[in-house]
């Protein structure tokens, strides 16, 4: 098998990316911090980053499922699996390397049937998404269960909405009533809320990545990801003539373009056409055109030196770029595609 370098990369800074969980940390107060490292740590590398985020302290972290969690197995990390135990997932949970957080009624039953042990819990606090009814857990159906974490899910953490408290005291009425050890409640953006949401333990996502869920949070939370891509072709696109698919580009005069390697494909998604930028030195460069599968391409006129072969950043500060895509943080992250190649500073 021959190696092949990938035309295109993410420089991915995990010094940023612990001195974001050391940030969140801080902003906890008294609780505990976790991370949530689903979605292959976000896009980023789950393995990478929860490597990282335990040599700087980090105790707690949370996948969508268990295929994820078990890819952090050789670690030898505490693992909570937030979508719960289906009937397949039995023989996985039962092998030790994380706890479920159980959702349902059924999952409870089912976890005691198969002589399951220590486990999390979710309730619904008013999101009607996952969990237990609080009025279930109030009628004793954990009764007996080992539980480490009584957790639920802030909605709106993002606005200042009257749901944030409301959600807060339904989980705050629940102390005492289960074994549980902790309550948890905060994510990235119910941690910029005040430590009044932290409880015993948060659960930052978003922000340890870079984003920035609230304004609270900005000066606070570093950047962690730049794509950067290669050039394939170099051209002079006459005045009058047109770039990409659908023409949406003309050319007002006689402009210096060029091609990268990159495109929807790698999640670098439509919503960048003719809105997008990329970055060389102190140079920025507005993409032009449509953004296609593989290729997007940029007016180069300001660095005559850039060539078929370089390398160039894109802007990719993920508030600037949600603004300017349309698209949510969270997209912006997890739709990194598997053709990068990750590198790690």
């Amino acid at each position: 098998m021959i190696a092949i370098p990938p035309p295109l990369r993410l420089l991915i800074d995990g010094h940023a990316l612990t001195a974001n969980w050391r940030a969140l940390d801080r902003m906890s107060g008294t609780a505990a911090t976790g991370a949530a490292v689903k979605a292959d740590g976000y896009g980023l590398g789950a393995v990478q980053v929860a490597g990282r985020l335990a040599q700087a302290g980090c105790r707690d972290f949370f996948t969508a499922t268990w295929a994820e969690a078990q890819a952090l197995a050789p670690l030898g990390l505490t693992v909570s699996v937030l979508h719960g135990l289906r009937a397949e997932d039995v023989p996985a949970a039962l092998a030790g390397f994380a706890r479920p957080v159980l959702n349902t009624p059924t999952q409870v039953a089912r976890w005691r049937e198969a002589g399951g042990g220590p486990c999390d819990v979710m309730v619904d606090t008013g999101m009607n998404r996952l969990g237990l009814a609080a009025a279930d857990v109030a009628s004793g159906l954990l009764d007996g269960l080992a539980i480490d974490t009584l957790m639920s899910h802030l909605a709106c953490a993002d606005e200042d909405a009257p749901m944030n408290p409301a959600q807060r005291a339904a989980l705050e009425a629940l102390r005492g009533s289960t074994g549980a050890r902790r309550l948890s409640l905060a994510n990235s953006a119910g941690i910029a809320l005040g430590t009044g949401y932290a409880f015993d333990l948060t659960r930052p996502g978003l922000a340890l990545y870079g984003g920035i869920a609230r304004t609270e949070l900005a000066g606070v939370i570093g950047q962690v990801v730049t794509p950067q891509a290669q050039v394939l072709q170099r051209r002079r696109v006459p005045a009058g003539a047109t770039v990409g698919y659908n023409a949406t580009w003309t050319a007002p005069a006689d402009t210096e373009v060029a091609i990268l390697n990159l495109g929807y494909a790698d999640g670098y998604l439509r919503g960048f056409s003719d809105r997008g930028s990329a970055v060389v030195g102190d140079v920025t460069l507005p993409v032009i055109g449509r953004v296609s599968m593989d290729l997007v391409a940029l007016d180069v006129d300001a660095v005559p030196d850039l060539a078929e072969g370089d390398w160039v950043s894109i802007a990719f500060d993920l508030p600037t770029a949600a603004a300017a895509s349309g698209l949510s943080q969270y997209e912006l992250l997890t739709g990194l595609g598997a053709r990068y190649g990750r590198v790690w500073a």
